[in-house]
């Protein structure tokens, strides 16, 4: 009988600790995590498109990861121009299918803060097509943006 019971309870202890729990595999990894380069942005006011970045002197990416996510923006001159140019931000998104909605938390222009902005994504391979309003009364900013990004990681 204790012989039989050793047995149950060795089988029982190794068979536990070679299952994985279903809630620790790895789920597949979404398209959007990882770091972007902005290739193209464009602005549309009142029907009238503007392109607005990427400057040829400046490179802005943005980085996603399961939950979060941050961008930069800076001049390829290291500040070493008439008009340096550093901006960033912060903060937390969501995805559901194509559609993506941020709040931004932190920004160096704090009048953002606390925005929160609707888009719809579109991934086609290594590129992210962003679409979408951004509108903030208290500054008189009511437009929709289409910036293209390339995954670089």
């Amino acid at each position: 009988m204790k012989a039989t019971f050793l047995l149950s309870f060795c089988i029982l202890a190794v068979t536990s600790c070679t299952q994985k729990p279903a809630d620790t595999e790895k789920s597949a990894p979404q398209p959007l995590i990882g770091t972007w380069h902005l290739i193209s942005s464009k602005s549309i006011t009142k029907g009238d498109t503007t392109v607005t970045t990427p400057s040829k002197d400046q490179e802005m990416v943005k980085i996603f990861n399961g939950s979060d996510f941050a961008f930069f923006t800076h001049d390829l001159k290291k500040g070493k121009v008439d008009k340096p140019v550093f901006s960033a931000g912060s903060g937390t998104y969501t995805l559901q299918g194509n559609n993506y909605a941020e709040h931004l938390a932190y920004c160096n222009a704090r009048d953002w803060e606390g925005g929160d902005f609707k888009f719809t994504v579109e991934f086609k391979h290594d590129t992210l097509v962003q679409k979408g309003i951004e509108k903030i009364d208290s500054l008189k900013i009511d437009h929709e943006i289409i910036e293209t990004y390339v995954k670089l990681r």
